[in-house]
């Protein structure tokens, strides 16, 4: 009996060592990760198909790599890809230019309203300004203008050559909604576009409205996922003419840190609901496509 009770006793002396040791080292583990996220958020590069209000530190200079995948539309076979490199600079407190050029591959069979093509061309360039109002660690919420203006020799959607320009108004908003674990951030939307093309000669002026929501919570000190919500509206002419169409997008964001000056984000949304002018569908495949998905790598130099 007494070897028994003292087997007892060794047993729970010894489990009790083993529940303070994993304990301890949870706390050694944890412990780093809370003395990082006291730095807070960088709002930045954090968001797939958003932006966030930061625009970085003056003298700062960025090469951004962006991959940008669309597929499926309302019938056969429909592939874009774009891929994209930046350069970033921020000549000035709180303002930031980005300057970049991006090459799309197309592959289009049997779409409605679509030549069938294959082909890999230079698309074009753009220039991408922000300037931030409110830092929101001296503001309620932060909040920052975005203009990104484009040119492009080949039509992003069907591939078509001519003539397009663009530019993409974005009112960012962002805050932290628990101190350096939750952030979510709303970007509105505007986006007029002009397009010429080559071999019809045809004329073409739309634009696009939004709104779009996000939210990232900090699972790791180098290491964020979260979620994006996107609405947009289309229509012909660009002071929102007549509707042509309307979608909804939804999908998983991360975001990882890879070192101290390089970073990869990754995001994907479907569409979940929409409708085009004058049909019942669920879902709008003539103004939209049916899936995004994006690959941001980046590094400081």
């Amino acid at each position: 009996m007494a070897n028994a009770v003292e087997a007892v006793v060794v047993f729970g002396m010894r489990a009790r060592a083993q529940i303070v040791s994993i304990i301890a080292g949870c706390i050694v583990a944890l412990a780093p990760a809370c003395v990082h996220a006291e730095e807070g958020f960088d709002t930045e590069h954090i968001f797939g198909f958003m932006i966030g209000t930061d625009v970085g530190n003056l003298g700062e200079r960025e090469f951004q790599s962006q991959t940008t995948g669309r597929f499926g539309k309302g019938g056969g076979t429909y592939r874009a890809i774009g891929q994209e490199v930046e350069i970033e600079v921020v000549p000035l407190p709180n303002f930031r230019i980005e300057a970049g050029g991006i090459v799309t591959l197309h592959d289009i069979t049997g779409v409605p309203d679509i030549d069938d093509r294959r082909q890999l061309n230079f698309q074009g360039a753009s220039l991408d300004l922000r300037y931030r109002l409110l830092d929101r660690e001296q503001a309620p919420f932060g909040l920052t203008v975005a203009a990104e203006l484009h040119g492009d020799r080949i039509d992003e959607t069907s591939g078509a050559k001519g003539r397009m320009y663009g530019t993409d108004f974005t009112l960012a908003f962002d805050r932290e909604l628990t101190p350096n674990f939750v952030i979510g951030a709303l970007n509105l939307i505007y986006q007029p576009e002009w397009a010429r093309f080559e071999v019809s000669g045809l004329s073409e002026k739309s634009s696009t409205v939004g709104a779009a929501f996000a939210g990232m919570v900090r699972l790791r000190p180098d290491f964020l996922l979260g979620g994006e919500l996107r609405y947009f509206r289309q229509y012909e002419g660009i002071g929102l003419g007549e509707f042509a169409g309307q979608a909804l997008f939804v999908g998983p964001t991360a975001y990882y840190q890879i070192s101290e000056r390089s970073r990869l984000t990754l995001s994907w949304s479907m569409q979940a609901w929409g409708r085009s002018a004058g049909s019942g569908a669920n879902l709008d495949l003539v103004n939209f496509e049916r899936q995004q998905a994006r690959l941001i790598f980046g590094v400081n130099f």
